[in-house]
């Protein structure tokens, strides 16, 4: 049986709500000192506050992931309330719907810097310090459309496929060191990604609001059971987790229709959202 081997102190971003914030109490329980990174400092402070009882030392910063100059400090930050750093959770992320000529480049641009760029910036970041832990981590959150690139969702995609290509080839790299690394595929997990979601449509608002609460729909997984999931991958030394039934099924149909798998999969979403 896997036991856990990881002490110290786990880094999440995007820890104020959804996975990241599930993951907060699901490391704590396994006795991980955190350091909780997020844009909204009031979803930190409740976070920190619902904590309290699991007696582990949380400490957080409400810092911009997509701000280069504050992601290289991090580290020193981090390393002033706390000791050895061994978990790196890059769980930061946010959508952005459109076909690829609706959305504006700095739109574009917004995505990449926090889906894909911040993962890199972080992880360059903690590296070295993780390499000083006697087993340490670092998880990845990719998406169910890491795997799969549906129309509309092409910058979502390629930030979610550039995470999954740059976290396969580092963990290759790492192979053999004391620093491991699980990228993780989530499918439809009940968050707010979708509610807080930029739409680049010619539409009302009205349309956009219905297009939101479509997509809400399919986000029926728990955070709960999305961090446990994760955390068992962690502890089974795993380089790839898939959440969720919906993405293990688009894994394997786009493994056997590499050309033609969105014909198979986008009749299933319609049929799911009732149209």
């Amino acid at each position: 049986m896997a036991t856990w081997g990881y002490r110290g102190t786990a880094v999440i971003t995007g820890a104020g709500s959804g996975i990241g914030r599930a993951l907060a109490f699901a490391l704590a329980e396994k006795g991980m000192d955190l350091a909780l990174v997020d844009i909204r400092e009031d979803r930190l402070e409740e976070l920190r506050q619902a904590l309290a009882s699991n007696q582990r030392k949380v400490t957080i910063y409400a810092r911009d992931v997509a701000d280069r100059d504050a992601m290289r400090r991090l580290p020193s930050d981090v390393a002033a309330d706390h000791d050895q750093v061994s978990v790196l959770v890059n769980n930061a992320g946010v959508a952005l719907g459109g076909q690829f000529d609706q959305v504006a480049e700095d739109d574009f641009d917004w995505l990449m810097n926090i889906n894909f760029r911040s993962v890199v910036d972080l992880t360059r970041a903690f590296l070295p310090h993780l390499r000083e832990a006697a087993r340490a981590r670092i998880v990845n959150t990719s998406s169910l459309f890491g795997i799969i690139a549906p129309p509309g969702q092409a910058a979502y995609s390629a930030s979610k496929f550039a995470v999954r290509g740059f976290s396969e080839a580092l963990r290759h790299e790492l192979d053999g060191s004391n620093v491991g690394l699980t990228v993780v595929h989530p499918g439809g997990i009940a968050t707010n990604i979708a509610t807080d979601a930029r739409i680049k449509i010619d539409a009302p608002p009205e349309e956009i609001e219905k297009r939101k609460q479509s997509m809400n729909k399919l986000l029926r997984l728990s955070p709960e059971k999305a961090a446990k999931a994760i955390v068992e991958g962690v502890e089974k030394h795993r380089g790839r987790v898939l959440i969720g039934n919906d993405a293990k099924a688009a894994a394997l149909v786009a493994r056997l229709f590499p050309e033609t798998y969105y014909r198979l999969i986008g009749m299933q979403m319609k049929g799911n959202d009732g149209t």
